[in-house]
């Protein structure tokens, strides 16, 4: 029997498919599937043979919409970043950073700050930072139940990538949102005020309002390889409603003479922590282009 599913996790070999009407089958890759060297990931639609039980073998992967490789997710429609307000500290790099690998891969960025039950301050000036940027924006605690509501009717009928750094709570939020899972929760070294990982491997789960949320394992570094100099600036969309203006069709809003994106920044209608995270991302892609 033949029929088709979505990958929900693959791990030594093993893939776990999911049907639409909800059966479960493990199955293992077809040898030229194998051959192809094409990878098999959660998130990948296939075709499959059932076998004995509850088994089967992939016969084909349909082609993929968008493809993460860090972490290994197939077909996501976005990506919510999760970072703490605190425990473990909040890097606005670091956020900024993941804004913009998502945007590079085509997937629609979100923004949560969880943990909103400890204690913090500028979470006012944060909104106003990255909801005028244009992203949705989300201030969630998974303790109290402080905005999952309205988190979880975001991640309805989708398929979702949580990422961000390691003790940022994204498996409490995970849990929270779709009681039952209890998924591992770890905890922030008291010496280093990072994370630990908790999560191993990348695994979709099944939201019981439709789609799918991706665990994936904590990170806290990421290069901008696969981004050009060039297309860096489209990745910050708050700078698209000035930069038509620049003197120069070509500005890449760093110290050019009429840069409206600069003046912007300059009259604060461009938050000055973007700017700075943009000017050093453009230097680190520049930095690896000489390199090539």
């Amino acid at each position: 029997m033949i029929l088709q599913g979505i990958v929900l996790r693959a791990v030594g070999g093993f893939y776990d498919v999911r049907t639409k009407d909800g059966g479960t089958y493990r199955c293992r890759a077809r040898g030229r599937l194998k051959k192809a060297k094409m990878g098999l990931y959660a998130g990948d639609r296939v075709r499959f043979s059932a076998t004995a039980g509850a088994e089967g073998v992939l016969e084909e992967i349909y082609p993929r919409q968008t493809l993460l490789f860090r972490p290994p997710v197939a077909n996501a429609e976005q990506v919510l970043l999760v970072c703490a307000l605190q425990d473990p500290p909040l890097s606005l790099q670091l956020v900024d950073r993941l804004l913009v690998l998502a945007a590079s891969r085509r997937l629609r960025p979100l923004v949560c700050f969880n943990k909103a039950d400890l204690p913090h301050a500028g979470l006012d000036e944060l909104l106003v930072i990255y909801e005028r940027a244009g992203y949705p924006v989300f201030v969630t605690s998974a303790k109290t139940g402080l905005g999952i509501a309205e988190l979880r009717a975001e991640l309805c009928g989708r398929i979702s990538v949580l990422a961000g750094p390691s003790g940022a709570g994204k498996s409490s939020l995970i849990n929270r949102i779709q009681p039952g899972l209890a998924l591992k929760v770890g905890s922030v070294s008291a010496k280093s005020r990072r994370g630990r990982h908790t999560t191993r491997h990348v695994e979709l789960l099944s939201l019981d309002c439709g789609g799918f949320v991706a665990d994936t394992p904590g990170f806290s570094q990421l290069e901008l390889a696969e981004i050009t100099s060039r297309e860096l600036p489209a990745f910050f969309p708050e700078f698209a409603a000035f930069a038509a203006e620049c003197r120069f069709h070509s500005c890449l809003h760093a110290g050019e003479p009429d840069c409206a994106v600069g003046e912007a920044v300059a009259n604060q209608e461009i938050a000055a922590s973007r700017y700075e995270h943009y000017l050093l991302f453009l230097q680190e892609i520049r930095e690896q282009e000489r390199s090539y």
